[in-house]
Protein backbone atom coordinates (compact mmCIF):
# COMPACT_ATOMS: atom_id res chain seq x y z
CA UNK A 1 0.00 0.00 0.00
CA UNK A 2 1.52 3.41 -0.82
CA UNK A 3 0.71 4.80 2.83
CA UNK A 4 2.70 4.21 5.79
CA UNK A 5 1.91 2.04 8.75
CA UNK A 6 3.33 0.79 12.12
CA UNK A 7 2.20 -1.60 14.84
CA UNK A 8 4.11 -3.22 18.09
CA UNK A 9 7.16 -1.95 19.11
CA UNK A 10 9.63 -0.74 17.04
CA UNK A 11 13.21 1.17 16.95
CA UNK A 12 13.77 4.96 16.74
CA UNK A 13 15.92 3.77 13.90
CA UNK A 14 16.48 0.90 11.46
CA UNK A 15 18.76 -1.07 11.23
CA UNK A 16 20.07 -0.54 15.12
CA UNK A 17 20.12 -2.66 18.80
CA UNK A 18 16.95 -2.87 19.58
CA UNK A 19 17.23 -4.89 22.46
CA UNK A 20 14.07 -7.27 25.07
CA UNK A 21 14.13 -6.83 28.81
CA UNK A 22 16.52 -9.76 29.18
CA UNK A 23 19.66 -7.73 26.95
CA UNK A 24 18.72 -10.20 24.18
CA UNK A 25 18.54 -8.67 20.76
CA UNK A 26 15.07 -8.52 18.62
CA UNK A 27 15.82 -9.77 15.01
CA UNK A 28 15.32 -7.40 11.96
CA UNK A 29 13.56 -8.22 8.63
CA UNK A 30 13.24 -6.76 5.52
CA UNK A 31 10.34 -7.88 4.22
CA UNK A 32 10.23 -6.58 0.85
CA UNK A 33 8.92 -7.11 -3.08
CA UNK A 34 10.69 -6.62 -6.39
CA UNK A 35 13.88 -6.76 -4.51
CA UNK A 36 14.61 -3.61 -2.99
CA UNK A 37 12.46 -1.61 -5.21
CA UNK A 38 9.09 -2.40 -4.37
CA UNK A 39 7.06 -1.81 -1.06
CA UNK A 40 8.78 -3.39 2.07
CA UNK A 41 8.30 -3.07 5.67
CA UNK A 42 10.53 -4.16 8.49
CA UNK A 43 9.70 -6.18 11.02
CA UNK A 44 11.22 -7.27 14.48
CA UNK A 45 11.39 -10.73 15.92
CA UNK A 46 11.85 -12.43 18.93
CA UNK A 47 14.04 -15.30 17.56
CA UNK A 48 15.27 -15.55 14.53
CA UNK A 49 13.21 -15.99 11.27
CA UNK A 50 15.34 -18.52 9.53
CA UNK A 51 15.21 -21.59 11.50
CA UNK A 52 13.91 -24.24 9.40
CA UNK A 53 14.35 -28.07 11.09
CA UNK A 54 13.57 -29.72 8.20
CA UNK A 55 12.01 -29.83 4.33
CA UNK A 56 9.46 -32.34 4.23
CA UNK A 57 6.97 -33.64 1.38
CA UNK A 58 6.66 -31.53 -1.90
CA UNK A 59 2.95 -31.74 -4.12
CA UNK A 60 2.73 -30.40 -7.51
CA UNK A 61 0.32 -27.43 -7.98
CA UNK A 62 0.44 -26.59 -11.46
CA UNK A 63 -2.87 -26.56 -12.92
CA UNK A 64 -3.56 -28.01 -16.48
CA UNK A 65 -5.65 -26.69 -19.17
CA UNK A 66 -8.09 -28.57 -19.97
CA UNK A 67 -9.21 -25.99 -23.09
CA UNK A 68 -5.91 -23.87 -24.06
CA UNK A 69 -7.25 -21.75 -26.72
CA UNK A 70 -10.88 -20.75 -26.36
CA UNK A 71 -13.30 -18.44 -28.29
CA UNK A 72 -16.72 -19.49 -27.22
CA UNK A 73 -18.85 -17.53 -23.97
CA UNK A 74 -19.03 -19.62 -20.97
CA UNK A 75 -21.06 -19.68 -18.15
CA UNK A 76 -19.71 -21.59 -14.86
CA UNK A 77 -21.64 -22.88 -11.26
CA UNK A 78 -19.28 -21.70 -9.18
CA UNK A 79 -20.95 -23.43 -6.19
CA UNK A 80 -20.67 -26.68 -7.44
CA UNK A 81 -17.11 -26.49 -5.66
CA UNK A 82 -17.95 -28.77 -3.15
CA UNK A 83 -17.07 -27.80 0.36
CA UNK A 84 -13.80 -29.67 2.12
CA UNK A 85 -12.75 -29.06 5.67
CA UNK A 86 -8.98 -28.21 4.70
CA UNK A 87 -8.38 -24.64 3.35
CA UNK A 88 -5.55 -25.51 0.93
CA UNK A 89 -6.82 -28.57 -0.36
CA UNK A 90 -10.81 -26.64 -1.30
CA UNK A 91 -8.88 -23.82 -3.14
CA UNK A 92 -10.03 -24.99 -7.23
CA UNK A 93 -8.23 -23.53 -9.98
CA UNK A 94 -10.89 -22.85 -12.66
CA UNK A 95 -8.83 -20.32 -14.83
CA UNK A 96 -5.42 -18.92 -15.63
CA UNK A 97 -2.82 -17.53 -17.69
CA UNK A 98 0.80 -16.42 -17.22
CA UNK A 99 -0.40 -13.55 -14.80
CA UNK A 100 -3.10 -14.97 -12.26
CA UNK A 101 -4.55 -17.97 -11.40
CA UNK A 102 -8.42 -17.47 -10.23
CA UNK A 103 -9.78 -20.14 -8.34
CA UNK A 104 -12.89 -20.82 -6.25
CA UNK A 105 -13.00 -22.91 -2.63
CA UNK A 106 -15.59 -23.66 0.06
CA UNK A 107 -13.40 -24.28 3.06
CA UNK A 108 -15.35 -25.95 6.20
CA UNK A 109 -12.54 -25.36 9.13
CA UNK A 110 -10.11 -23.22 10.09
CA UNK A 111 -6.28 -23.49 9.49
CA UNK A 112 -4.87 -24.68 12.68
CA UNK A 113 -2.31 -27.76 11.86
CA UNK A 114 0.10 -25.42 9.81
CA UNK A 115 0.76 -21.79 8.84
CA UNK A 116 0.56 -20.64 5.21
CA UNK A 117 2.82 -18.52 2.76
CA UNK A 118 1.96 -18.40 -1.26
CA UNK A 119 5.84 -17.12 -2.30
CA UNK A 120 4.49 -16.74 -6.04
CA UNK A 121 1.90 -14.13 -5.59
CA UNK A 122 -0.28 -11.68 -3.98
CA UNK A 123 -3.47 -13.22 -3.19
CA UNK A 124 -7.28 -11.04 -2.78
CA UNK A 125 -9.65 -13.31 -1.20
CA UNK A 126 -13.12 -12.05 -2.08
CA UNK A 127 -15.23 -13.41 0.87
CA UNK A 128 -18.80 -14.21 -0.82
CA UNK A 129 -19.76 -16.53 2.18
CA UNK A 130 -18.87 -16.74 5.75
CA UNK A 131 -16.88 -14.62 8.33
CA UNK A 132 -13.95 -14.50 10.31
CA UNK A 133 -10.09 -13.44 11.13
CA UNK A 134 -7.02 -13.56 8.94
CA UNK A 135 -4.60 -14.37 11.16
CA UNK A 136 -0.87 -13.08 10.03
CA UNK A 137 2.63 -12.50 11.12
CA UNK A 138 2.02 -8.11 11.12
CA UNK A 139 -1.68 -9.18 12.59
CA UNK A 140 -4.93 -10.10 12.66
CA UNK A 141 -7.90 -8.70 10.46
CA UNK A 142 -11.46 -9.37 10.80
CA UNK A 143 -13.69 -10.16 7.87
CA UNK A 144 -17.43 -10.59 6.78
CA UNK A 145 -19.70 -11.03 3.28
CA UNK A 146 -18.17 -8.25 0.90
CA UNK A 147 -14.48 -8.15 2.14
CA UNK A 148 -11.47 -8.32 0.02
CA UNK A 149 -8.76 -9.50 1.37
CA UNK A 150 -5.18 -8.19 -0.17
CA UNK A 151 -2.73 -10.54 1.00
CA UNK A 152 1.30 -9.75 -0.53
CA UNK A 153 3.48 -12.76 -1.76
CA UNK A 154 5.54 -13.88 1.25
CA UNK A 155 2.84 -13.38 4.01
CA UNK A 156 2.44 -16.23 6.71
CA UNK A 157 -0.89 -16.12 7.45
CA UNK A 158 -3.87 -18.31 9.02
CA UNK A 159 -7.71 -18.26 8.18
CA UNK A 160 -10.32 -18.70 11.36
CA UNK A 161 -13.99 -19.15 9.91
CA UNK A 162 -17.03 -18.47 12.59
CA UNK A 163 -18.41 -21.38 10.69
CA UNK A 164 -18.29 -24.17 8.18
CA UNK A 165 -19.96 -22.39 5.38
CA UNK A 166 -17.65 -20.61 3.39
CA UNK A 167 -16.95 -19.48 -0.53
CA UNK A 168 -14.41 -17.90 -1.24
CA UNK A 169 -13.47 -16.15 -5.18
CA UNK A 170 -9.62 -15.87 -4.92
CA UNK A 171 -7.28 -14.32 -7.62
CA UNK A 172 -3.62 -15.04 -7.31
CA UNK A 173 -1.51 -12.42 -9.34
CA UNK A 174 2.08 -13.16 -10.04
CA UNK A 175 2.73 -9.18 -10.27
CA UNK A 176 1.82 -6.72 -7.21
CA UNK A 177 -1.71 -5.85 -6.49
CA UNK A 178 -1.92 -1.77 -6.46
CA UNK A 179 -4.78 0.43 -6.51
CA UNK A 180 -6.06 2.14 -10.13
CA UNK A 181 -3.10 4.19 -11.03
CA UNK A 182 -5.90 6.45 -12.68
CA UNK A 183 -7.38 7.24 -8.86
CA UNK A 184 -3.95 7.87 -7.80
CA UNK A 185 -1.64 10.89 -7.82
CA UNK A 186 2.38 10.44 -8.60
CA UNK A 187 2.47 10.30 -4.89
CA UNK A 188 0.08 7.30 -4.85
CA UNK A 189 -2.46 8.97 -2.98
CA UNK A 190 -5.81 8.58 -4.18
CA UNK A 191 -7.70 11.24 -5.79
CA UNK A 192 -10.70 13.14 -5.00
CA UNK A 193 -12.71 11.53 -7.65
CA UNK A 194 -11.78 8.08 -6.75
CA UNK A 195 -14.43 5.37 -5.96
CA UNK A 196 -12.89 4.69 -2.29
CA UNK A 197 -9.96 5.83 -0.30
CA UNK A 198 -7.72 5.61 2.15
CA UNK A 199 -10.30 5.51 5.10
CA UNK A 200 -12.05 2.31 3.68
CA UNK A 201 -8.80 0.25 4.09
CA UNK A 202 -8.76 -1.96 6.96
CA UNK A 203 -5.11 -2.99 8.08
CA UNK A 204 -3.26 -5.03 10.47
CA UNK A 205 -4.73 -4.73 14.78
CA UNK A 206 -4.03 -7.39 17.18
CA UNK A 207 -0.80 -8.21 16.73
CA UNK A 208 0.12 -11.58 18.35
CA UNK A 209 3.46 -12.14 19.40
CA UNK A 210 3.94 -15.65 20.57
CA UNK A 211 7.49 -16.61 22.21
CA UNK A 212 7.63 -20.80 21.32
CA UNK A 213 10.01 -22.85 20.56
CA UNK A 214 9.12 -26.15 19.07
CA UNK A 215 7.91 -27.54 15.63
CA UNK A 216 5.92 -25.49 13.09
CA UNK A 217 4.77 -26.43 9.70
CA UNK A 218 4.85 -23.91 6.90
CA UNK A 219 3.24 -24.43 3.82
CA UNK A 220 4.69 -22.60 1.17
CA UNK A 221 3.76 -22.17 -2.47
CA UNK A 222 6.79 -21.50 -5.06
CA UNK A 223 6.74 -22.26 -8.86
CA UNK A 224 3.21 -24.00 -8.67
CA UNK A 225 4.78 -26.50 -6.05
CA UNK A 226 4.13 -26.47 -2.53
CA UNK A 227 6.93 -27.32 -0.03
CA UNK A 228 6.07 -28.25 3.61
CA UNK A 229 9.11 -27.05 5.96
CA UNK A 230 9.25 -27.55 9.90
CA UNK A 231 10.15 -24.41 11.70
CA UNK A 232 11.63 -24.31 15.16
CA UNK A 233 10.18 -21.00 15.93
CA UNK A 234 6.08 -20.01 16.30
CA UNK A 235 5.56 -17.91 13.03
CA UNK A 236 3.87 -14.93 14.44
CA UNK A 237 6.88 -13.74 17.09
CA UNK A 238 6.83 -10.30 16.07
CA UNK A 239 6.72 -7.86 18.38
CA UNK A 240 6.49 -4.82 16.12
CA UNK A 241 6.66 -3.64 12.74
CA UNK A 242 6.70 -1.00 10.26
CA UNK A 243 6.92 0.37 6.83
CA UNK A 244 4.18 -0.32 3.26
CA UNK A 245 4.17 -4.11 2.45
CA UNK A 246 1.63 -5.39 4.79
CA UNK A 247 -2.02 -7.34 4.28
CA UNK A 248 -5.44 -5.36 4.06
CA UNK A 249 -9.38 -5.66 4.20
CA UNK A 250 -11.35 -3.27 1.52
CA UNK A 251 -15.28 -4.25 1.73
CA UNK A 252 -17.15 -4.33 -1.60
CA UNK A 253 -20.05 -2.50 0.54
CA UNK A 254 -17.19 1.01 0.74
CA UNK A 255 -16.96 1.15 -2.84
CA UNK A 256 -18.93 4.04 -4.00
CA UNK A 257 -20.28 3.81 -7.71
CA UNK A 258 -19.90 6.33 -10.33
CA UNK A 259 -22.83 7.06 -12.48
CA UNK A 260 -23.57 9.17 -15.34
CA UNK A 261 -26.48 10.10 -17.92
CA UNK A 262 -25.55 7.34 -20.63
CA UNK A 263 -24.13 4.23 -19.72
CA UNK A 264 -20.75 4.33 -18.82
CA UNK A 265 -17.56 1.77 -19.57
CA UNK A 266 -16.47 -1.06 -16.89
CA UNK A 267 -13.65 1.02 -15.79
CA UNK A 268 -15.59 3.33 -13.51
CA UNK A 269 -15.78 0.22 -11.44
CA UNK A 270 -12.09 -0.76 -11.16
CA UNK A 271 -10.81 -1.37 -7.53
CA UNK A 272 -7.57 -2.83 -7.99
CA UNK A 273 -4.74 -3.96 -10.91
CA UNK A 274 -2.18 -6.09 -11.63
CA UNK A 275 -0.22 -6.57 -14.93
CA UNK A 276 -2.48 -7.23 -17.49
CA UNK A 277 -5.44 -7.31 -15.62
CA UNK A 278 -7.73 -5.33 -13.73
CA UNK A 279 -10.09 -6.01 -11.00
CA UNK A 280 -13.46 -4.52 -10.99
CA UNK A 281 -16.72 -4.03 -8.23
CA UNK A 282 -20.45 -3.96 -9.73
CA UNK A 283 -22.28 -2.34 -6.61
CA UNK A 284 -26.08 -1.16 -6.39
CA UNK A 285 -26.02 2.03 -8.14
CA UNK A 286 -28.56 4.58 -9.89
CA UNK A 287 -28.82 3.67 -13.55
CA UNK A 288 -28.29 6.32 -16.35
CA UNK A 289 -30.56 9.35 -16.35
CA UNK A 290 -30.77 10.57 -19.54
CA UNK A 291 -34.59 11.07 -20.68
CA UNK A 292 -33.54 8.64 -23.54
CA UNK A 293 -30.99 6.45 -21.67
CA UNK A 294 -30.76 2.43 -22.26
CA UNK A 295 -29.37 1.68 -18.88
CA UNK A 296 -27.96 -2.31 -20.09
CA UNK A 297 -24.84 -2.54 -21.39
CA UNK A 298 -24.66 -2.49 -25.35
CA UNK A 299 -22.97 -4.56 -26.88
CA UNK A 300 -19.40 -4.37 -27.35
CA UNK A 301 -15.97 -6.66 -28.36
CA UNK A 302 -13.40 -7.59 -26.29
CA UNK A 303 -10.91 -7.97 -29.05
CA UNK A 304 -7.78 -7.82 -26.48
CA UNK A 305 -8.98 -8.93 -23.46
CA UNK A 306 -11.39 -11.70 -21.88
CA UNK A 307 -14.15 -10.72 -19.43
CA UNK A 308 -14.91 -12.70 -16.12
CA UNK A 309 -17.77 -11.40 -13.89
CA UNK A 310 -18.21 -13.13 -10.46
CA UNK A 311 -21.82 -13.01 -9.65
CA UNK A 312 -22.21 -12.05 -6.02
CA UNK A 313 -25.52 -11.16 -5.12
CA UNK A 314 -28.93 -8.55 -6.24
CA UNK A 315 -30.43 -9.34 -9.87
CA UNK A 316 -28.45 -9.05 -13.14
CA UNK A 317 -31.08 -6.79 -15.76
CA UNK A 318 -27.89 -7.99 -18.53
CA UNK A 319 -28.76 -11.58 -18.23
CA UNK A 320 -31.80 -13.86 -17.82
CA UNK A 321 -30.88 -16.69 -15.68
CA UNK A 322 -27.71 -16.46 -13.29
CA UNK A 323 -27.58 -17.33 -9.62
CA UNK A 324 -24.94 -16.43 -6.88
CA UNK A 325 -21.29 -18.36 -7.50
CA UNK A 326 -21.98 -18.04 -11.42
CA UNK A 327 -19.26 -17.37 -13.29
CA UNK A 328 -19.39 -16.13 -16.77
CA UNK A 329 -16.73 -15.53 -19.48
CA UNK A 330 -16.62 -13.41 -22.52
CA UNK A 331 -13.51 -14.23 -24.63
CA UNK A 332 -11.25 -11.51 -26.51
CA UNK A 333 -12.38 -11.71 -30.15
CA UNK A 334 -15.64 -11.93 -30.20
CA UNK A 335 -18.73 -9.23 -29.34
CA UNK A 336 -21.64 -10.00 -25.94
CA UNK A 337 -23.94 -8.22 -24.87
CA UNK A 338 -27.39 -8.37 -22.97
CA UNK A 339 -29.75 -11.19 -23.52
CA UNK A 340 -32.83 -11.26 -25.69
CA UNK A 341 -35.28 -9.10 -24.25
CA UNK A 342 -32.43 -7.33 -21.65
CA UNK A 343 -31.77 -4.28 -23.28
CA UNK A 344 -35.32 -3.61 -24.07
CA UNK A 345 -36.51 -4.59 -20.21
CA UNK A 346 -34.09 -2.14 -18.77
CA UNK A 347 -35.55 0.89 -20.53
CA UNK A 348 -37.46 2.78 -17.67
CA UNK A 349 -35.35 1.32 -14.65
CA UNK A 350 -34.04 3.71 -12.21
CA UNK A 351 -31.69 1.13 -10.11
CA UNK A 352 -29.70 -1.87 -9.41
CA UNK A 353 -29.16 -3.85 -6.69
CA UNK A 354 -26.45 -6.52 -8.23
CA UNK A 355 -23.11 -7.17 -6.62
CA UNK A 356 -20.55 -8.93 -8.62
CA UNK A 357 -16.43 -8.96 -8.71
CA UNK A 358 -15.38 -8.59 -12.70
CA UNK A 359 -11.72 -9.39 -13.66
CA UNK A 360 -10.63 -8.31 -17.23
CA UNK A 361 -7.48 -9.79 -18.24
CA UNK A 362 -5.25 -8.55 -21.39
CA UNK A 363 -3.81 -12.34 -22.49
CA UNK A 364 -6.38 -15.32 -22.65
CA UNK A 365 -7.43 -17.26 -20.06
CA UNK A 366 -7.41 -21.25 -20.21
CA UNK A 367 -9.47 -23.48 -18.43
CA UNK A 368 -9.12 -26.55 -16.00
CA UNK A 369 -11.26 -29.28 -15.73
CA UNK A 370 -12.96 -27.86 -13.22
CA UNK A 371 -14.41 -25.43 -14.95
CA UNK A 372 -15.14 -27.77 -17.47
CA UNK A 373 -17.27 -29.52 -15.41
CA UNK A 374 -19.25 -27.11 -13.82
CA UNK A 375 -20.32 -25.65 -17.67
CA UNK A 376 -23.68 -24.73 -18.65
CA UNK A 377 -23.12 -25.94 -21.83
CA UNK A 378 -25.98 -24.03 -23.36
CA UNK A 379 -24.72 -20.53 -22.82
CA UNK A 380 -22.93 -20.14 -25.91
CA UNK A 381 -26.14 -20.44 -27.79
CA UNK A 382 -28.16 -18.45 -25.39
CA UNK A 383 -28.20 -15.12 -27.23
CA UNK A 384 -30.38 -16.88 -30.04
CA UNK A 385 -33.81 -15.48 -30.20
CA UNK A 386 -36.04 -18.19 -29.05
Amino acid sequence: MPFYYNLGKIPPKRHTQFRKDSGDLYYEQLFGTEGFHGFSSLLYHVHRPTMVKSVRELKDLTPIPAVNKNITSRMLKGYNVAPKDDFLESREIVLFNNDLNIALAAPKKSMQTYFYKNADADEVIFIHEGSGKLRTMLGNIPFSYGDYLVIPRGMIYQIEFDTEKNRLFIVESFSPVLTPRNYRNHFGQLLEHSPFCERDFRGPTELETHDELGTFILKIKKENMLHELEYASHPFDVVGWDGYNFPYAFSIHDFEPITGRVHLPPPIHQTFEGHNFVICSFVPRLYDYHPLSIPAPYNHSNIDSDELLYYVDGDFMSRNHVEKGYISLHPGGIPHGPHPGAYERSIGQKETKELAVMVDTFKPLKLTQAAVDMEDNTYATSWLDK
